[in-house]
């Protein structure tokens, strides 16, 4: 049950420093949706996010009241710290905005100053529209980054449940290893990879694994399909294993068989951008120089036009369909690395003409003195055979 996921003094001191934060923005009131937020501050931990809720928190001590669907009552009573749950629908339809509007006049928040989280995935079109109309001139703030600054700073016991999904990963690697043989196909290396997880004690990944073989190996981000392994095939994996959703992504390559020379000189390039992106990570560090100098190693060599994925992005408790955060290692990043973030460092090269890629994945722990690398796998290409 996520609300025993933390202990009341650490939720309690997360609350406290997102309302010193909502005060700070010059507001009365946050409306919470990213359901990571709302885990965060509560231990939310349902599917309630494929709909729409809020949770409103206020500048001053007071309620966390959560404006959800009534299907999802029992487990949000039993599971979460909220104060209050106010829900719409339930056994039949509802539409939310309807409720939502009567929900905000009856509470008085018409009169307040409100800023809301505007988030990816999790707040349909139709539905920010009908917010916007319905809170009016209350609404004065549109702001995605106001707790995803503090939530960016892990705690010690989020580091260690980082930790422990970073073992899931490395586990469930070695499992789909033993199944590269000529003739399986890309799926059943998915199922070895999904079985080691789940029965370690993963939950199921936030974002679908991404598993190219042979000349699918110039995907980016490539699903696992029937295609079947050939003597001399590569092949590329990221494993997001999780633990009490806490993610930890990992990223390694192989050969069935003999690698070509080829494939060695891009994946020696990868890793060498790889290592120049990971000796510059570290407490105040832009991370914009990071990306720089993985980038610098790839454009030397001359692969520079075959960079299609960021070098890196901030890992965070997932919700389908992702786990990252919005801490971005590329191009015209402003963020700046702190001390107890998490980030995950992945220069690639794909190149489409040949059929041939490379990707290392790996996830650091930014510390007081610099950086610590969480995932335990070798990194050198593994070759079976």
């Amino acid at each position: 049950m996520s609300k025993n996921d933390f202990t009341r003094e650490e939720f309690a001191s997360r609350a406290a420093r997102a309302r010193a934060a909502i005060g700070a923005a010059d507001l009365d009131w946050l409306f919470v949706i990213h359901p990571v937020s709302m885990r965060w501050l509560i231990g939310q931990d349902t599917k309630s996010y494929t709909i729409f809720q809020v949770l409103a928190v206020s500048a001053k001590p007071g309620p966390l009241i959560l404006f959800t669907r009534g299907t999802d009552l029992n487990e949000l009573a039993s599971d979460t710290l909220a104060d209050e749950i106010v829900t719409y629908g339930g056994g039949e339809p509802a539409d939310p905005m309807e409720f939502f509007g009567e929900f905000v006049t009856k509470r008085g928040f018409l009169g307040s100053r409100i800023g809301m989280e505007v988030p990816n995935f999790y707040l349909s079109v139709p539905h920010y529209l009908g917010v916007k109309k319905i809170l009016g001139e209350a609404l004065v703030s549109e702001n995605n980054g106001l707790l995803g600054q503090l939530r960016s700073i892990k705690s010690p016991e989020e580091i260690n449940y980082t930790r422990k999904a970073a073992d899931l990963s490395a586990r469930a690697f070695e499992a789909l290893i033993t199944h590269v043989v000529e003739g399986r196909s890309e799926l059943e290396l998915a199922g070895a990879a999904y079985g080691s997880l789940l029965s370690n004690g993963s939950g199921i990944p936030h974002s679908t694994m991404n598993l190219m073989t042979g000349d699918r190996s110039a995907f980016a981000l490539g699903g696992p399909t029937g295609r079947r392994q050939r003597y001399g095939d590569t092949g590329l994996v990221e494993i997001g294993a999780n633990f009490r959703r806490y993610t930890s992504t990992l990223g390694r390559q192989w050969c069935l068989g003999n690698p070509s020379a080829r494939l060695r000189e891009i994946y020696d390039i990868v890793r060498e951008a790889g290592d120049a992106c990971l000796a510059k990570l570290g407490p105040g560090v832009p991370a914009i120089e990071a990306h720089e100098a993985a980038k610098a190693v790839i454009s030397k060599a001359g692969f520079d036009q075959y960079r299609m994925h960021t070098t890196g992005y901030g890992i965070a408790p997932g919700f389908p369909p992702s786990w990252g955060e919005g801490v971005n290692i590329f191009g015209g990043s402003k963020d700046v690395l702190k001390e107890n973030m998490i980030v995950s460092v992945e220069p690639n090269i794909f190149i489409a003409k040949e059929g041939l890629g490379a990707r290392i994945i790996d996830n650091v722990l930014i510390t007081a003195t610099g950086a610590e690398l969480l995932s335990t796998t070798s990194r050198n290409l593994r070759v079976v055979r």
